[in-house]
């Protein structure tokens, strides 16, 4: 037990001299870690705030079925039983004449000529069932149901999902998915390029070694104790890089917290960015850490595999 701690401490010691050795293949193999974890973060960050603005805008967005005059309270019942079933419904609200009209005065309170103008006849609003979705990706289950024959004799105008509207809404959906995406595609290439770099980064210092390692080989050095040292190493630089990739994100937060308290992009709202990452800090910190590691670990075992598998001198 002592010898295996001894050689365990051994390997710890060798991978952080090891990588003072090697400061500057640790900065360049640094230097790019600390820009994938960044844009990791930055994406897992925007995608957050992604889903809570479309949960927003999907909240706000509901469509209207407007029914005749004629439509009875049995055909009214069916169609409400019929909508609760689709898969897609978040819920559904009814609305009699008399409480559409309610609800139109309310909404229209500061202007009077519509109100005068709605009082000066029979109210001319239709009773009108109300449903909200609970994803805008799959809105169309709603849109096919609404305009099935059946469906649409029972109404008095086409459903408000229609138009200019079912396009702000398609657009809406369109420009999240390709966000998604893209942030996805970004930590997939800045993840290759960090794990080649320190690949490489590896590969350099097993070769100023090479004599070493041989030496080392020859006199039964293990596999473990070899490569022990320069996994350590490139797990130094995973730990180091997802510390600094979130101390960067938290300075450029902070510096810039005033100015961007009311700012938002396009689907990106930097309030909630900034609320999110500070109530998540240790978690997202946790994964940067695990993501780091796990990038230079995974890394430095490919190229001493690489190196020991091809290198071994034969007996």
């Amino acid at each position: 037990m002592k010898r295996k701690f001894t050689t365990f401490s051994r390997i710890i010691r060798t991978g952080m001299v090891n990588f003072v050795r090697n400061a500057w293949l640790a900065i360049a193999a640094m230097a790019i870690m600390i820009v994938t974890l960044s844009i990791i973060l930055f994406s897992v960050i925007a995608n957050a705030t992604f889903t809570n603005t479309v949960a927003q805008i999907t909240n706000k967005i509901d469509v209207s079925i407007y029914l005749k005059d004629t439509v009875t309270p049995a055909q009214t019942q069916d169609l409400l039983k019929q909508i609760k079933a689709l898969p897609n419904v978040k819920s559904v609200s009814y609305l009699t004449k008399q409480q559409a009209l309610h609800a139109y005065e309310l909404q229209n309170a500061g202007n009077q000529q519509l109100l005068a103008a709605i009082t000066e006849t029979d109210n001319p609003l239709p009773a009108t069932i109300r449903i909200k979705p609970k994803s805008l990706n799959e809105i169309n289950q709603i849109r096919t149901f609404v305009e099935k024959p059946s469906v649409a004799a029972l109404q008095s105008d086409p459903a408000s999902d229609s138009g200019d509207r079912r396009e702000a809404i398609n657009k809406i959906t369109h420009a999240t998915n390709i966000l998604r995406r893209a942030g996805i595609i970004a930590v997939l290439v800045f993840a290759t390029i960090s794990v080649l770099i320190i690949f490489n980064t590896i590969q350099m210092a097993i070769f100023n070694r090479r004599d070493e390692l041989q030496i080392m080989r020859l006199l039964g050095a293990s596999t473990g104790y070899i490569r022990g040292p320069f996994v350590v190493e490139s797990i130094i630089y995973g730990v180091l890089s997802a510390v600094i990739s979130v101390l960067l994100i938290n300075a450029i937060f902070i510096t810039a917290s005033s100015s961007l308290q009311a700012t938002s992009f396009g689907l990106l709202d930097i309030s909630y960015s900034q609320t999110y990452f500070q109530n998540h800090y240790w978690w997202l910190l946790t994964i940067q850490l695990a993501l780091g590691i796990f990038i230079g670990a995974a890394s430095s075992i490919i190229a001493t595999h690489r190196y020991l598998k091809f290198k071994t001198p034969k007996k």
